[in-house]
């Protein structure tokens, strides 16, 4: 999760002020080429939850993670929009399948054992990558590597993981496929879904541009790189929390308070000027993003009717079409207005609509 998710899919964030330096890339193309990682994600997470795949889930994980590093490592040799978009469509693909698979592998074995608790720490381990990662850009930015070494070295993150990953993950039986059922969606189930799709908008210009946007306010070498470091340290922890939380209020009412709280370190990030205000913005935003991701899926089990699939399909669609549009949307805003403000300040409404969704649901 750190890798795939943390290194490949988030490593974007800090590398891209340098790449916009270097390159001159324009804020609609760096839009458009988060959105095509986006776009392999949707697609990826509903291709992997199908049944029909061939051969074992470690497989796919371990294959998923190798293409994974493949991908982050090529970024580093090309130099135009066209190789950036595919690329980054595939890193989305083997995001996705790193994420389920390995999440199907992880999760079934703690259940097994009787700790299911410890899920948190699995997917803890995207905050883990990000701050990682950000750090690597730092210390790497501050000794002169450009933005090429950058993603070479996010590579070299995913090759090590990959081989812990080899010797910690062995091979089992595989489990039998969850038993079929019929039923429509439920009101909250679907209030639930659309939710979902609104802060998957919600959280992604600023988990997108937070670095650019920091780099605008602060012109501080590497500053963008350690600000998105606390989006990660905040986010390692934060899943355990939220599902605390949700333990004691229930994953409805936590889900809502997590957007709310997300909305205003959303709003932050463009209302709050200087560095204390990004920082503020950072801790929100990784505090929250991760725990919403795991109390929508975790509530989406609970009012499921049979098998939990086609729930679990439509809240990832909706999520990664949510995600999908923010990054190309509040690019094209900024070449008309040439800031994120009205696209930030959209995203923060659309996170207190889905809060409030979620209570009247």
């Amino acid at each position: 999760m750190a890798a795939a998710m943390g290194v490949g899919r988030f490593l974007y964030t800090p590398v891209l002020p340098y790449m916009e330096e270097a390159l001159g890339l324009p804020k609609d193309e760096a839009g458009l080429i988060a959105s095509a990682n986006y776009l392999g994600y949707l697609l990826g997470a509903l291709a992997a939850a199908k049944s029909l795949l061939p051969g074992s889930r470690r497989a796919w994980f371990l294959l998923a993670l190798l293409v994974s590093a493949a991908t982050t490592a090529a970024m580093g040799l090309v130099d135009s929009l066209t190789p950036f978009l595919i690329l980054r469509f595939l890193g989305g693909l083997a995001s996705a399948f790193v994420l389920v698979f390995s999440s199907a592998l992880i999760l079934e074995r703690l259940a097994a054992a009787g700790r299911p608790q410890l899920s948190a720490v699995h997917f803890g381990g995207v905050g883990t990558g990000i701050a990682l990662s950000a750090l690597m850009v730092w210390w790497l930015g501050a000794n002169g590597a450009g933005w090429r070494e950058l993603w070479f070295g996010g590579a070299v993150l995913t090759l090590l993981a990959l081989l812990l990953c080899w010797r910690a993950v062995p091979s089992a039986p595989e489990a039998p496929p969850p038993p079929k059922g019929a039923g429509g969606l439920s009101r909250a189930l679907r209030a639930l879904i659309l939710a979902y799709g609104l802060f998957g908008f919600g959280y992604v210009i600023t988990a997108t541009f937070l670095s650019t946007l920091v780099r605008e306010e602060i012109a501080v070498e590497g500053a963008g790189a350690l600000v998105w470091a606390v989006v990660g340290l905040t986010a390692a922890p934060s899943v355990a929390f939220w599902a605390w939380l949700a333990r004691r209020l229930g994953a409805d009412r936590a889900f809502s308070l997590a957007c709310l709280v997300e909305a205003a370190g959303v709003a932050l990030s463009v209302v709050a000027g200087g560095l204390p205000g990004l920082v503020l913005s950072a801790v929100l935003l990784g505090g929250t993003f991760m725990g919403i991701t795991a109390l929508g899926l975790i509530h989406a089990r609970q009012l499921s009717s049979g098998d939990p699939r086609r729930s679990l399909a439509l809240m990832t669609a909706a999520f990664g079409l949510g995600q999908m549009i923010g990054p190309v949307f509040a690019g094209y805003l900024y070449s008309l207005q040439g800031d994120f403000t009205a696209a930030t300040l959209t995203a923060t409404g659309l996170l207190l609509v889905a809060a409030l969704l979620l209570r009247r649901s």
